[in-house]
């Protein structure tokens, strides 16, 4: 009888496990976005595999080019995950849609979130990030206003000169005032922010052409919505790195991005995120990936996911 108990208490403790298992999506973009949204789904993190025969599950329908690039998701208290993206080039906003399964969505919306500067260029790559502290969501991007921050003016491509700027909801039909999130003297795009031990930290690329960096760094913060510290060394190699996602996998983190120029996917892995490894070939993903975002779920909408495509 007490080896019987012994057993049952074994497979408690395993089935446990497993229910407590996370498992993980990847929302991204091929191409210039026109087709919407794409995921891609993985059970460890590593090898990833596109969802709906690498088909879109969401067509775009707001912005001047209809476009659905840098798709971020973020799953809110309540279950509900909330979608960001990139809706053209040249747009003072940025597009937003809801779901409860990530098949089904709301009806798209514009957010004007640099409307108000007559001068903004572009709002690329939003993110949303929940801070359980307050019970908000920040929506964070990189725009170009240009003669704002004269003495980088130059250091990119197309004239463009970005800085991280943010605004706070708490149900996504009420914004805060837009507001700098992060501005060290450089030119930023790309941000993604993370609550850890210690605080919050913020991946980021380095956007400066001259000298060329191109590269993804670091910074820490007490609260998300800063201030932000200076950037650490970089944390990739010698390519050029965009679009940086984190998860905490056993432990670990592992930042996965876009190794752009080279038309691939890399990864680097830290314990303590000061000392990065690059694990590269470690991890696989669909063809054609672009600029996305890496987030876990549980079981039940993973498994309904995998089902349904």
């Amino acid at each position: 009888m007490k080896r019987h108990y012994t057993i049952l208490f074994v497979l408690l403790i395993f089935l446990s496990s497993c229910s407590n298992k996370e498992y993980y999506l990847f929302s991204y973009f091929t191409s210039n976005g026109e087709d919407g949204l794409h995921l891609a789904a993985s059970s460890d993190g590593y090898h990833w595999k596109a969802l709906n025969h690498g088909r879109s599950l969401l067509t775009p329908e707001i912005g001047k080019e209809k476009l659905m690039r840098d798709p971020d998701i973020t799953q809110g208290p309540d279950g509900v995950f909330h979608m960001v993206w990139t809706c053209g080039w040249q747009e003072k906003g940025i597009g937003y849609a809801s779901s409860e399964d990530l098949m089904n969505w709301s009806e798209q919306q514009y957010i004007p979130v640099m409307e108000h500067e007559p001068l903004a260029k572009n709002c690329w790559a939003p993110e949303v990030t929940y801070n359980p502290d307050n019970d908000n969501f920040i929506i964070y991007w990189s725009t170009t206003v240009p003669g704002r921050f004269p003495a980088t003016e130059s250091s990119s491509e197309d004239g463009n000169n970005h800085r991280i700027y943010y605004v706070t909801t708490k149900n996504f039909k009420i914004f805060s005032e837009t507001a700098l999130l992060y501005d060290q003297g450089f030119n930023v795009i790309d941000a993604s922010i993370y609550q850890y031990d210690e605080g919050w930290f913020m991946l980021l690329k380095d956007e400066t052409l001259d000298p060329p960096e191109k590269n993804l760094k670091v910074a820490f913060s007490k609260e998300p919505t800063g201030p932000f510290s200076g950037p650490s060394e970089p944390i990739t190699g010698d390519y050029w790195a965009e679009g940086p996602t984190a998860l905490r996998i056993d432990g670990k983190w592992i930042i996965y991005f876009d190794k752009y120029r080279q038309g691939a996917f890399g990864a680097v892995q830290s314990n303590d995120l000061k000392n990065w490894k690059d694990i590269s070939g470690q991890v696989s993903f669909p063809e054609g990936i672009r600029h996305g975002t890496a987030f876990s779920v549980d079981k039940n909408s993973y498994e309904s996911l995998i089902i349904a495509n």
